[in-house]
């Protein structure tokens, strides 16, 4: 099997475990290409005797791959969105992280899933994505996100109005400090934190959730995905934050866009034992109160 791994820096202490990970596959016969800019970051974890190929991006990763490993958390999961793109590959993500509710099989299981992708036993679960289409090349042509797309003021100082049209027809207009418009997997990230609710991965759907409205009586609204959402930008500032997912580029306020479905998804590789409510549990400790 033709294993891919890809992370960013991790505390010392987790070496040991990463260098574990990485002799399990060498002593599958498994064929190691390693995303350049992470060696540094594991040279300590690669014996001598351990064989590996490298990539540096999109082109020499498509094909050249079973599976993605990525090192790190849930934002490593999202860094991983421009590297796999449309090519198909399945991404596992290996904790080194907190919350991890993409990367969320726990420390002590890792091995055992290391150990059951390389002889085909798992999963694998399409994520849909998000889109960005506006009348400029944005990101660099990757205008797609696995999370979210977010409209964010850029300055503390005044509020952003943001004019959201549904399919054509008005939504709203919100009066705040920005609108996220979340997939199903995103709706457990910053949507979250704004108070937005959780949708379960199937769901065919968009979560539209003011950050700070004004009214008091706005509310996050779930719309069909097959919706095709545009957003005008308004208010006293000259330009606004756009994002999508952890990558953030300003953009005059002048600028209008659409946010659609993308027409491919993002794969995540779980195990058979493996479902989303027991993750949503664990992760954010459901029924662990005492007074229950």
């Amino acid at each position: 099997m033709r294993i891919a791994l890809y992370g960013k820096a991790f505390e010392s202490g987790k070496e040991e475990f990463v260098k574990e990970i990485i002799n399990v596959l060498y002593g599958a016969g498994a064929e190691i290409s390693i995303y350049r800019p992470f060696i540094g970051n594991i040279i300590n974890c690669l014996g001598e005797d351990i064989a590996y190929h490298t990539f540096d991006g999109y082109s020499q990763l498509k094909g050249n791959a079973d599976v993605l490993f990525s090192f790190g958390g849930d934002g490593t999961v999202l860094d991983c969105v421009p590297l796999v793109r449309d090519s198909e590959i399945p991404v596992f993500g290996i904790n080194l992280g907190r919350l991890g509710f993409l990367s969320s099989v726990s420390f002590d299981e890792t091995l055992d899933a290391v150990r059951n992708i390389l002889d085909g036993n798992f999963d694998v679960e399409p994520r849909s994505m998000v889109q960005i289409v506006g009348s400029e090349v944005l990101f660099d042509g990757i205008n797609y996100g696995l999370n979210e797309v977010s409209i964010l003021h850029r300055t503390y100082d005044s509020l952003i109005e943001v004019h959201v049209f549904v399919d054509d027809r008005l939504l709203n207009i919100y009066w705040c400090d920005g609108v996220l418009l979340s997939t199903p997997t995103g709706s457990t990230a910053y949507s979250l934190s704004a108070g937005g609710p959780i949708m379960a991965p199937n769901t065919d759907s968009f979560l539209i959730t003011p950050i700070a409205a004004h009214n008091l009586s706005m509310r996050p609204i779930v719309i069909s995905d097959k919706s095709r959402v545009r957003i005008k930008v308004e208010g006293r500032c000259d330009n606004y934050a756009l994002g999508i997912d952890s990558r953030i580029k300003l953009v005059d306020k002048s600028f209008e866009f659409e946010i659609m479905k993308a027409d491919f998804c993002f794969k995540i590789v779980k195990m058979h034992d493996s479902d989303f409510f027991s993750t949503v549990r664990s992760k954010l400790l459901w029924g662990n109160d005492v007074r229950n």
